[in-house]
C-alpha cells in the first residue's frame, strides 16, 4: 500500500525508475521525508511507502498522456529513461520522443511544476566516438550530430523559455550500482565475468583493447549521482545549468584490475583483447548451473549480462574523464573512492545472492 504524505510539498516523477540511475534515485528520495515519489517505467514496480509505480510505454504518446493524466501534484520530473538502438542515429528519435511525451503530458496538468532534471553523459562531449578533449567541461562545444543528449537538452532549453520551471542536466561518467536487466551496467558485467572466470578455474584477464588497460578513467557511483541529482534540482543556484558528476578520483585498469581479481580470490593474467559479447554468448548453461550450485537468485542470464556495454567501455583506448569542479563551485562536495565503490557493489551483489 502506498502512503502519500499530504504534507510533503514535493512530488518526484522518476522516469526510467528501474534502471541503475532511476532505481538508486528512487531509493534515495524515499529516505527524504519531504518527497512523494512516482516511478515510471515499462515494467512498473511494487508500491511501497511513499513510492508508487506506473507502467507506461513512453514511446506511445497517447498511452503516456493517459497513464500520467492524474499526476497533477508533480513538482519535479527526474528523467533517466533510455532506449538502446544499434546505431547513434537510431538513438535520437525514440529517446527524444520519450522526453517530449513526458513533458507534454505533465506540464499542462501540473501547475506547481518546479524543475525538470535531465540525465545525460559524456556522449555530449563525443566520448563514444573516439579520443576527445580531456578534461571535458560543461562549456565545451557540441560535436557533429546525431546526438540525442544534445537534442534533449535543447528541447528543454527552448521549452523552458517563459516558464516558471527550470531544468538541470547531469553528466555522469559510467554509472555503477545495482539494477537488473539494464543494458549499461558495468559493475554487473565485471561481477558476472569474474564469477564465471573463477568457476572455470581461469585467471581474470582484462578483455579490452590493449591501450584501454592504461587509459585514465573515472566512474560515477549511482548513490552519489542520486544525491547530486536532487541537489541540482532543488538548489536555485543550479537552475538551467549542466554539471559533470563523478566520484572525484581517477584510475587506470592496470592498477584496479588486480584488486578486483583479489576480491574474487583469483589470479590475473596478461590482458587479452576479446569481445565479451562473443566469448560469453555460450555461458548461459554454465550460469544456470552456478545458480543451482550456489543457491543464487533465479535471475535469467540476459538480465545479469551486459556484454555489449562491457565491450564498449573496455574498448576506450584513450583517456575518458571530465572536470567536476563546477559542481563543487556550486556547492556539491560529495565524493566516493572508486575502488571502494566496486567492492561495495560486489558485496551488495553477494548479499542479494546475485553472484556466489
Amino acid at each position: 500500500m502506498t502512503l502519500e504524505n499530504p504534507r510533503s510539498p514535493q512530488t518526484a516523477l522518476v522516469v526510467g525508475a528501474n534502471g541503475v540511475i532511476g532505481r538508486n534515485l528512487v531509493d534515495y528520495l524515499s529516505t527524504l521525508s519531504e518527497w512523494n515519489i512516482i516511478g515510471v517505467s515499462r515494467r512498473g514496480g511494487e508500491n511501497q511507502g511513499r513510492t508508487r509505480y506506473i507502467a507506461v510505454d513512453l514511446l506511445d504518446e497517447q498511452d503516456t498522456r493517459e497513464k500520467l493524466s492524474s499526476l497533477t501534484t508533480v513538482t519535479h520530473i527526474f528523467y533517466a529513461a533510455y532506449q538502446d538502438r544499434s546505431t547513434w542515429a537510431e538513438l535520437v528519435p525514440p529517446n527524444l520522443s520519450m522526453l517530449v511525451n513526458v513533458v507534454n503530458a505533465i506540464e499542462p496538468i501540473a501547475p506547481n511544476l518546479q524543475h525538470i532534471s535531465l540525465m545525460q553523459g559524456y556522449k555530449v562531449y563525443g566520448a563514444h566516438l573516439g579520443p576527445f578533449k580531456t578534461p571535458a567541461r560543461e562549456t565545451d562545444a557540441y560535436h557533429m550530430p546525431p546526438e540525442f543528449n544534445v537534442d534533449q537538452q535543447q528541447f528543454l532549453e527552448q521549452r523552458q523559455l517563459g516558464s516558471n520551471w527550470t531544468w538541470s542536466a547531469l553528466r555522469p561518467s559510467v554509472v555503477c550500482g545495482f539494477a537488473l536487466g539494464n543494458p549499461m551496467n558495468l559493475a554487473m558485467v565485471m561481477a558476472i565475468y569474474a564469477s564465471i572466470s573463477k568457476e572455470l578455474g581461469l585467471p581474470l584477464r582484462f578483455p579490452g583493447k590493449p591501450g584501454a588497460y592504461h587509459s585514465l578513467l573515472e566512474m560515477t557511483d549511482a548513490n552519489l549521482l542520486a544525491r547530486a541529482t536532487v541537489w541540482a534540482a532543488t538548489d536555485e543556484r543550479c537552475a538551467n545549468q549542466a554539471f559533470n558528476i563523478t566520484n572525484g578520483d581517477l584510475f587506470r585498469w592496470n592498477e584496479l584490475w588486480p584488486k578486483i581479481a583479489a576480491y574474487f580470490e583469483i589470479e590475473t593474467a596478461p590482458p587479452l583483447p576479446m569481445s565479451l559479447e562473443v566469448v560469453m554468448a555460450d555461458k548461459e548453461p554454465l550460469w544456470n548451473a552456478m545458480i543451482d550450485k550456489y543457491g543464487l537468485e533465479k535471475i535469467s542470464y540476459k538480465d545479469v549480462s551486459s556484454w555489449r556495454f562491457g565491450d564498449f567501455v573496455f574498448g576506450w583506448d584513450y583517456d575518458v574523464f571530465a572536470d567536476g569542479s563546477k559542481a563543487r563551485r556550486f556547492g556539491f562536495h560529495d565524493f566516493v573512492e572508486t575502488e571502494k565503490m566496486f567492492i561495495d557493489i560486489f558485496e551488495d551483489f553477494r548479499r542479494r545472492k546475485i553472484i556466489p
